[in-house]
């Protein structure tokens, strides 16, 4: 069977892990600790990303193997120190996804995705026994994404506009706000407005259901991808970039935006 052919080739990468850990294996890998690993693990985590936004599923099953050797080294790596094994941990996610999913192993009902996320978010703030509701969002997650998490956290008891309409016109009193600070001059008025506009336009984003933090990655690539076709075309003419002016630059940009659209 295909689980037990998964169960296999587990065992067999923890046994390969433990291998390098142990005396005469790998200096490198006997050396790591849980601390040493993060920025590995973190650069394999976007590197999953990447692989999803370019569609490339080849690479995206290799960066998945990739995860999975930090979450088995990450689990060895405790188990050495007596703080917990890789099978504590598979049992409590375990234990977790069916505690937390009332609405599939136990009696609730959820007949769309919001209301089965509220019965998520009720049941880990009464397991976690939290203050408030907007606990738990890691202070370190990129801006956007730790904007989009509190919404979201605020939006499950019911702190949420009832139409789009509404975020709209958010959207547009804070940039009006921000033009206001803007003629008063002062820096960190419009700094303040500028992360309200930000916010107001997060929200928006998850009123549509979609990632900001994803949509300005992409974005980011597109603007990356048009200015390289500027330095190219520019080349192209022996056109130092410096000497280029804004209207030539612009209209290879327009130019490389005509083609995507195609």
């Amino acid at each position: 069977m295909i689980e037990n052919d998964i169960g296999k080739k587990f065992e067999e990468l923890i046994a390969i892990v433990r291998d390098l850990r142990a005396p005469g294996g790998c200096p490198w890998d006997r050396e790591q600790t849980n601390a040493s690993l993060l920025p590995y693990f973190l650069e394999e985590a976007y590197e999953v990303i990447e692989s999803v936004d370019d569609g490339k599923w080849d690479t995206l099953k290799e960066e998945l193997g990739d995860i999975l050797l930090h979450v088995v080294f990450q689990a060895l790596i405790s188990e050495e120190n007596n703080l917990f094994t890789l099978s504590d941990s598979l049992t409590g996610i375990n234990k977790k996804l069916v505690r937390r999913h009332p609405h599939v192993f136990g009696d609730k009902k959820a007949n769309a995705a919001f209301v089965a996320k509220q019965n998520w978010e009720a049941e880990k703030h009464k397991e976690k026994k939290r203050d408030s509701r907007l606990d738990g969002v890691p202070p370190n997650l990129p801006g956007l994404v730790r904007a989009q998490r509190l919404q979201e956290k605020a939006s499950y008891v019911g702190f949420d506009w009832d139409k789009v309409e509404q975020v709209w016109d958010k959207v547009h009193e804070e940039i009006q706000e921000l033009k206001e600070a803007q003629s008063q001059g002062v820096k960190e008025h419009m700094e303040e407005e500028i992360g309200d506009v930000i916010f107001a336009i997060v929200n928006l984003s998850r009123y549509f259901k979609i990632s900001a933090e994803d949509a300005l990655r992409k974005t980011n690539k597109k603007f990356i991808r048009r200015f390289r076709r500027i330095e190219t075309e520019l080349k192209k003419q022996d056109i130092p970039i410096e000497e280029a002016t804004l209207v030539e630059m612009d209209a290879i940009w327009e130019e490389a935006k005509k083609d995507e659209n195609n």
